[in-house]
């Protein structure tokens, strides 16, 4: 599914216009993305969380040059759904 498609199916739900349900998913979008990238975890309850997880130093090859590369520790951004949302999933994918 699309975001085109997610925008077009909650404005059909709500009764709201396609341009102001496009800018309310947008702006969700870009609030979770600002919060991570500040380093705050986002918690909706019955739906799931939006963290970032560290990912260790580690080394790397470059196989292409034949030389030792160290990745520095980094934070990735992830989402890890609540029990609810696993069990609802569970119950209903075909």
């Amino acid at each position: 599914m699309t975001k085109a498609e997610v925008i077009s199916i909650i404005s059909d739900k709500t009764g709201v216009d396609k341009a102001v349900t496009s800018i309310t998913v947008e702006a969700f979008f870009q609030t979770v993305k600002d919060s991570l990238a500040s380093g705050e975890a986002i918690y909706v309850r019955g739906f799931g969380s939006f963290v970032n997880k560290k990912r260790a130093e580690k080394k790397a090859r470059n196989i292409s040059q034949k030389t030792t590369v160290t990745v520095p520790a980094h934070f990735i951004p992830s989402f890890k759904p609540s029990k609810e949302f696993v069990e609802e999933v569970k119950t209903n994918v075909k």
